[in-house]
């Protein structure tokens, strides 16, 4: 679905990637995650084909993304951390945008927004910033675009949103379609995400399954006098911690203690994962 080989980029003399590779597949839902200012946003970007690479490729479906050709732009869609709303209703909006998607499905998109309590009769500009977000998400998502990509999606969503936002996203993954969350909280795509990308130092240091990095690596507390671990952070009960999974006992992946661990530079761990 998406490969970007030996992609280097960066504004100004700051080089944000060098000589960065990745490939994604149909059928997943990746959790992108990193420090602010790692660059998760603008490798969004290049993927989207809104900023050219200095050196290197980034394609979708076989598709320079750069060129943003019309046969790529109606398989992809790109929900921004910030959205800037037309002044129209969501009804209008969907008359004047959705022709150029042709997958689009308008039921999908009325559902989604009864799922999150907004009106399709009222100016988007006269919304809050997460109603706004909500009619993006479910527009992105109603799409049905082979490649879904959305930035911080969460942000200005309150908790019972978030928890909506989860199932939609669910229920809308197939096996032809690849979506991409970026995001810095990273307990809002618990149970969501079924693959980790972490970007660290310029680089994609992580790419993995969350069912893979559970069949080599423990998570779960242990007692603040035990040695042996991977990398521990201190816990109400003892040492939050992760450890060779030695004895392949399945243990839920805490990803924002994975994430710690990563960008302390824990070249153990990040070695076992690779």
């Amino acid at each position: 679905m998406v490969e970007i080989s030996q992609l280097t980029f960066g504004y100004g003399k700051q080089k944000l990637f060098e000589n960065l590779n990745l490939n994604l597949l149909p059928g997943h839902i990746y959790g992108l995650l990193g420090k602010n200012g790692a660059g998760k946003s603008t490798l969004l970007k290049n993927i989207a084909g809104l900023v050219f690479p200095w050196q290197g490729n980034c394609t979708v479906k076989g598709l320079t993304a750069s060129k943003r050709l019309p046969a790529f732009l109606q398989e992809i869609f790109f929900v921004p951390e910030e959205v800037y709303m037309p002044a129209v209703t969501a009804r209008q909006f969907v008359n004047s945008t959705a022709h150029f998607y042709p997958n689009f499905n308008e039921q999908q998109f009325n559902t989604m927004l009864a799922e999150f309590d907004v009106r399709d009769d009222k100016l988007l500009t006269k919304l809050s910033f997460g109603q706004q977000k909500k009619v993006m998400i479910s527009f992105g998502l109603s799409t049905n675009t082979a490649l879904l990509i959305m930035d911080e999606p969460t942000n200005g969503l309150d908790i019972p949103s978030k928890s909506q936002f989860r199932k939609v996203i669910a229920s809308a993954l197939t096996d032809e379609r690849c979506v991409i969350i970026s995001t810095h909280q990273v307990r809002d795509l618990d149970n969501l995400i079924d693959t980790v990308l972490i970007l660290h130092d310029r680089q994609i240091v992580v790419a993995k399954e969350l069912d893979a990095i559970a069949e080599k690596l423990s998570f779960g507390t242990i007692p603040a006098s035990s040695t042996g671990y991977l990398y521990a952070e201190e816990g109400m009960m003892g040492l939050n911690a992760i450890t060779l999974n030695q004895n392949n006992d399945y243990s839920k992946v805490d990803m924002e203690l994975l994430f710690n661990a990563v960008i302390s530079n824990n070249k153990p761990l990040i070695d076992t994962l690779n």
